[in-house]
């Protein structure tokens, strides 16, 4: 178990690192295509090879070697050369250049290509009805017998601090590509952690409002953005359980048995992801329904007080109505008290009417 916990580690420290040391020879700058193309020979870097195809010769030499090629959002000229140099199939080329795919496994002979979404969590001081809350991009992987070949798309999600953690511990970097499948994996499936953990806090936040005393001032469309960054997340982690699995445990899949089942560990991560996952959706559906209850009595309380109050008013404008109406032959016309008796029926009259709405509740 040291040694699955030693390959989480990897990926826990490469996600909390996030200053860039560009000087650093497992980075080079930012923007450029290929961002690095290193050889490894029983998991020490080696030095030389001054381009892609030396690099590749030199791992050739070697048994114990391979070369792990880093792009980032290489377009389909750019990408034409490295497909023929490692022997990748065009259908996955094809994916690996326009990007916008769902987290899958694919097996092209003994090469494996895999596709991961990253999410990253876009800090906001406050949560309105247009906040960005997470952030997606994707990283393909395709691994074979000498290589592997990572592309990655998006602003986020750099596999630096990962490289540079794995070449401090070259007895896991040297189990070869199978290593660094894992290690990509185990982070992407950490940042899925990091992030649902970040959006406890704006589901806390969107739940106190909805059930403040004030909560006329909840605004629905909050509820309704959280709702869909959620999906946008959902559709990032959810589809990853199938190819988690089948690394796992599909003998056929060119993984190393000593990295096999540490895969498992990672499915174990995804499944508390989904599970989250699942459970916020359902959250922000019984907050948002309870919001829409919440309107629904308020808007029936109004009602009841503008019904009341009408029908105290109804009493004056039908006295008034018809004395109104001039006719010579009314009663109460010549009485003296008349006027007087007119206006304290309706003051009477008002007072009864408005002491039984109030006591019913509607005022």
């Amino acid at each position: 178990m040291s040694m699955v916990g030693n390959l989480r580690k990897v990926a826990r420290l490469a996600r909390r690192s996030r200053r860039v040391d560009l000087n650093h020879p497992a980075r080079s700058p930012l923007g450029s295509t290929v961002v690095n193309c290193v050889v490894y020979r029983d998991g020490v870097r080696q030095d030389g090879p001054g381009s892609v195809d030396e690099a590749v010769r030199l791992a050739r030499r070697h048994r114990d070697g391979f070369v792990w090629l880093g792009l980032h959002e290489p377009d389909a000229e750019q990408f034409t050369d490295v497909a023929e140099l490692f022997g990748l199939h065009p259908l996955a080329v094809e994916d690996a250049v326009h990007a916008h795919q769902r987290p899958k496994v694919e097996q092209y002979g003994d090469v494996l290509f895999s596709v991961f979404k990253t999410v990253t969590f876009v800090e906001h001081a406050e949560l309105t009805a247009t906040s960005e809350v997470v952030d997606t991009g994707e990283i393909m992987v395709f691994t074979g017998p000498r290589f592997v070949v990572t592309v990655r798309h998006g602003s986020h999600g750099s596999l630096g601090p990962l490289r540079e953690q794995l070449e401090s511990l070259p007895s896991h970097l040297a189990e070869g590509p199978s290593a660094v499948l894992h290690a990509v994996a185990d982070h992407v499936v950490d940042e899925y952690l990091t992030v649902a953990a970040a959006l406890q806090d704006d589901m806390e936040a969107v739940e106190t409002q909805v059930f403040s005393p004030d909560n006329r001032t909840a605004d629905p469309g909050r509820i309704y953005q959280l709702k869909r960054e959620l999906l946008e997340f959902k559709r990032a982690a959810v589809p990853l359980a199938q190819p988690l699995a089948r690394l796992a445990a599909d003998p056929a899949a060119p993984v190393t048995e000593e990295i096999r089942a540490y895969f498992r560990d990672v499915a174990d991560h995804l499944a508390r992801v989904t599970e989250q996952i699942t459970a916020f959706d359902a959250l922000l559906d019984s907050v948002l329904q309870a919001h829409l209850a919440q309107v629904t009595v308020a808007q029936n309380e109004d009602m009841r007080k503008i019904t009341a109050w009408a029908a105290i008013i109804a009493v004056p404008t039908m006295v008034c109505g018809v004395y109104g109406m001039n006719f010579e032959h009314m009663p109460e016309l010549g009485w003296r008290y008349g006027y007087a008796y007119a206006l304290g029926l309706i003051v009477v009259a008002c007072f009864f009417i408005h002491r039984g709405f109030k006591r019913n509740g509607w005022l």
